[in-house]
């Protein structure tokens, strides 16, 4: 008797990297592409239709609806598909939303065809799979958790980052500047640094933000 295959979504929007993930995964027995989609918001609504089991969905969409998000409204549902994050970000600022959304596992680009192939099948059975990298960094912060940035850290600092004002800081994430001087002195505690500079430098070399 032959078992029913695993029916994949793809979720990427870069047509190149979705016709690589086909490439790669076509030729696995028991794993079947049945739909792909170019936005989160499209992801959102095929996952939503009843026939996938896993989908495979990148971080990064260009405008609009990013993939934690919709990775977040698709397990939100009763009977959803898993979903594995394939992408190039491994940073706690990228990592740690994913998680949270409800992602079964978190791959990265490069990684080997049969490590792809076998995150597929263990999400299929709601086993998760992590990148060996990202695997590492939870495991630190479990480890001494009185080290790691939250959420709102590492979202305050991703923006100091990119060269914005406590005030700018403040009006984009919605809290007072007040606040936004807290987060970054509990940063700077944290990091065992002295400035935003040095924060922003230590922060990425961790990997707990990006550039």
């Amino acid at each position: 008797m032959t078992s029913t295959p695993i029916r994949l979504l793809l979720a990427d929007d870069h047509p190149v990297v979705r016709a690589g993930l086909r490439a790669v995964l076509e030729t696995e027995p028991g794993l079947a592409i049945v739909a792909e989609a170019a936005t989160a918001e499209d992801a959102v609504t095929r996952a939503a239709e009843g026939d996938i089991d896993v989908v495979l969905m990148d971080l990064q969409f260009g405008s609009g609806m990013g993939g934690a998000e919709a990775t977040a409204r698709i397990t939100a549902r009763p009977g959803a598909p898993r979903v594995v994050v394939v992408t190039t970000y491994d940073s706690d600022a990228d990592t740690l939303p994913a998680i949270e959304a409800g992602a079964t596992g978190y791959l990265l680009k490069d990684a080997p065809p049969e490590d792809l192939a076998a995150a597929v099948r263990t999400a299929a059975v709601g086993r998760t799979t992590l990148a060996p990298t990202v695997a590492d960094r939870l495991m630190n912060r479990l480890r001494a958790p009185g080290t790691a940035l939250t959420r709102r850290e590492t979202e305050v600092l991703t923006l100091v980052a990119e060269g914005l004002s406590n005030q700018a800081v403040g009006r984009r994430l919605h809290l007072t500047e007040a606040t936004v001087k807290s987060h970054l002195a509990h940063v700077f505690t944290k990091l065992g640094v002295e400035s935003r500079t040095a924060a922003v430098a230590t922060a990425t070399d961790l990997g707990l933000i990006r550039r």
